[in-house]
């Protein structure tokens, strides 16, 4: 036998990639991939009909951009990476397969099926009321398929809610699923405008909701009012995560709180500084007190540090977290060390602001 015929018989074949598309489907935003036979993708934005665990789903393409003959270009690694590699609650999840993408016909039987939403939490309320349950219902969604219907709740502890599934099943003559979810994910369901007149970051764009604490407010000076700190959800505002690098990064620049430094006005201690502005306050030998930028001082001699006194009022184990940041922190407190925030502390001992 030819051996040109020997190595073509043994040339291994050519396996396709197996071609996916991103969904994001669902209430709270779940993001799946989609095994589909599609040679391309549109551009526009586009509502397709999947099948995921839950039944039949109506979900919205996304990455449009990022579609190449049908494949998506970039690796699911990248992807998982994008919202938060590692994050708990990240929204990838296996997904499921492609059925079609929607039609008008298909859209309209998802406003048909939601247009009964109100009156049915209605009934879910009424029913909790009956039983006497200590839970707070939040939102309802419609499986498109008819499989099931799914109730969200919030609840401080874990409920049995096994009479109110049967009482819920035999008012809708389906499938009752009920999810309990934290204060947060109750905002990003149910939220509509917050205090700065704008849709809630986390039902608009946020991914992932990150825990948020009481040092990034007194870090940028912002009053400590719960009422004025405070989201929708009665957490802190996420809002204050986006500018924490910067001010930190701001604070670091600065020297610390009596620094012997020169200008060219004089040679003084450093009294104050702003953060944003970059101004040092100086205080010179004979008491003039005058404002210079960062960059026009040189610093001589840093301040002496104070000897550490241990507290005999209370044992270090049983202090707060909260004292370790005193009421009136300035840029010394954070230039002293490294910032010790601890962005994985769990949520319900962070979020919340101080009373």
């Amino acid at each position: 036998m030819n051996d040109n015929n020997i190595e073509a018989k043994q040339k291994p074949k050519h396996n396709p990639a197996e071609k996916k598309m991103l969904v994001r489907y669902g209430k709270t935003g779940t993001v799946g991939w989609f095994t589909h036979e599609e040679k391309n993708m549109p551009k526009a934005h586009s509502k397709v009909m999947i099948k995921t665990e839950r039944g039949l789903e109506i979900g919205e393409v996304v990455g449009r951009f990022c579609y190449k003959a049908g494949v998506f270009k970039k690796t699911e690694d990248a992807v998982v990476d994008y919202y938060g590699q590692g994050v708990e609650n990240c929204p990838i999840t296996v997904g499921g397969r492609f059925v079609r993408y929607a039609t008008e016909q298909d859209l309209a039987d998802e406003r048909h099926v939601n247009s009964g939403a109100k009156q049915e939490l209605d009934k879910c309320r009424l029913f909790i009321k009956e039983l006497n349950l200590p839970m707070k219902p939040v939102d309802i969604e419609h499986v498109f398929g008819g499989e099931r219907i799914i109730f969200y709740f919030t609840a401080e502890t874990r409920i049995d809610f096994r009479e109110l599934v049967k009482r819920l099943a035999k008012e809708f003559q389906t499938r009752i699923e009920m999810r309990q979810v934290g204060s947060r994910d109750a905002a990003k369901i149910a939220a509509d405008i917050e205090v700065c007149g704008q849709p809630c970051c986390c039902a608009r764009f946020l991914k992932i909701l990150k825990p948020v604490n009481m040092k990034m407010a007194k870090l940028q000076k912002a009053t400590l009012d719960p009422a004025k700190i405070s989201g929708y959800c009665g957490r802190l505002k996420c809002c204050l995560r986006y500018e924490d690098h910067t001010y930190r990064d701001l604070v670091r620049r600065l020297p610390r709180k009596r620094t012997r430094v020169k200008t060219a006005h004089g040679e003084g201690i450093v009294v104050d500084a702003q953060i944003l502005t970059q101004l040092v306050s100086i205080k010179t030998d004979d008491g003039t007190i005058f404002a210079v930028p960062l960059e026009e001082i040189e610093i001589l001699e840093s301040p002496p540090r104070e000897p550490q006194v241990e507290r005999t009022d209370k044992p270090a184990q049983e202090r707060p977290s909260g004292e370790e940041i005193p009421d009136d922190f300035d840029t010394e407190d954070i230039n002293d060390r490294e910032p010790d925030i601890d962005f994985d502390e769990p949520e319900d001992e962070q979020d919340k602001p101080e009373q």
